[in-house]
């Protein structure tokens, strides 16, 4: 599956490329800036350039521990059997995107909460660095905040909400408990914007509570952190509610009734056959000598045709092909359906359905689309 995310490709992890986004080097440059005042105040007599260059390099140290973040994702989602897609450094810090058919909530549980544990330990390493140093240094200021923004950025995350990895574990853990991963996952979303409140209000009101005014800057940054938060929890329960709407889609229940007539036919036979069936919403499909699908006849293009040439006009003339390698098996559905389709149908109306090597049916792609798609929009 190519990348998710546009960007540049800096190397390969688990299988998959490692990208980073245009949105990566804004991050980089607020965090520089931000973190530039914390430099010249720990060392005053620094020139204006070693100071920039000491906050970058914070925030390269930063940006390697949540590529060591993402990496344990990729990791852990591989060796649990999963697809891994890519890896990506964003304007929010990174994600692993991983596919493959989860059906299991200890997969979920296992991927999500490996990233987390990963910036605890790294700031344990930090910290011991950290106390290893016999005077106040450069080195060691680093070491200290690589120290803090791993723990925070782990215990951050372990925060039981969507789209945070903590809300993953408690979406896992309510889908263990209930069976429904739906459910799981309209919790934890919940939960989320709970959380993406509760930093808001907390960036408000801890200050007022011991007679202080609050800190704009950090009541803007709060507001950030919670509007990420409120419309990454409200994305992952729509997904969680299509997930659902798509688990419930089969071949069977949207296939259309086929006409299977040979590569060898003219449209008078074509008609002739279509004239005798009794079936409704039917569709003629040509096959081949060893009965695979090549394509289905369009109505229009035989109404077309005079009467009189029908005999002589071979079945060809009036054939659309099937895509390459379309055709669906007639017991599938869910969430594979979908992606079959996206990689095989190539923008095509119909893809043929199989089943025990014959031709049994034609999946109307724009049916499956209906079928998925919300309620309030259909």
């Amino acid at each position: 599956m190519p990348p998710r995310s546009s960007g540049w490709r800096i190397g390969r992890v688990a299988g998959a490329p490692v990208l980073v986004t245009p949105s990566w080097f804004l991050a980089a440059v607020v965090l520089t800036v931000l973190f530039a005042p914390t430099v010249r105040a720990f060392a005053p007599r620094m020139d204006t350039t070693g100071v920039l260059v000491v906050s970058f390099a914070f925030v390269l140290l930063l940006f390697a521990s949540v590529f060591c973040h993402e990496v344990a994702h990729a990791l852990v989602a591989r060796a649990r059997g999963h697809r891994v897609d890519e890896l990506a450094l964003t304007l929010w810090g990174g994600h692993t995107a991983y596919s493959g058919g989860t059906a299991r909530p200890l997969d979920g549980a296992l991927v999500a909460v490996v990233g987390p544990l990963t910036n605890l330990a790294l700031a344990v390493v930090f910290w011991l660095g950290f106390q290893a140093q016999t005077v106040a240094s450069v080195p060691a200021l680093l070491l200290y905040a690589g120290a803090f923004s791993n723990a925070f950025v782990g215990l951050f995350n372990l925060l039981p909400g969507l789209p945070l990895d903590g809300g993953q574990v408690l979406e896992a853990a309510v889908w263990k408990v209930t069976g429904s991963r739906t459910r799981g996952t309209l919790a934890a979303g919940w939960v989320g914007r709970a959380v993406g409140v509760g930093v808001v209000a907390a960036a408000l009101l801890w200050p007022l509570a011991s007679g202080a005014r609050p800190d704009w800057v950090m009541v803007m940054w709060a507001a950030l952190i919670g509007a990420f938060l409120w419309s990454g929890a409200g994305e992952a329960m729509r997904t969680g509610r299509r997930r659902e709407r798509l688990g419930a889609v089969t071949v069977r229940s949207l296939a259309m009734p086929v006409l299977v007539v040979g590569q060898g036919s003219t449209v008078a036979d074509v008609v002739r056959a279509a004239t005798g069936s009794t079936a409704g919403d039917l569709v003629v499909v040509v096959a081949d000598a060893a009965g695979g699908p090549v394509g289905w006849v369009d109505p229009r293009a035989v109404t077309a045709i005079p009467a009189a040439q029908t005999p002589t006009t071979p079945v060809d003339a009036v054939l659309v092909p099937f895509a390459p390698g379309s055709a669906v098996d007639a017991g599938s559905g869910g969430p594979e359906l979908l992606h079959r389709l996206a990689a095989t149908s190539r923008g095509s109306r119909l893809v043929p359905v199989v089943d025990a090597g014959g031709v049994s049916g034609v999946l109307d792609v724009s049916r499956v689309a209906a079928a998925v798609r919300p309620p309030d929009r259909q």
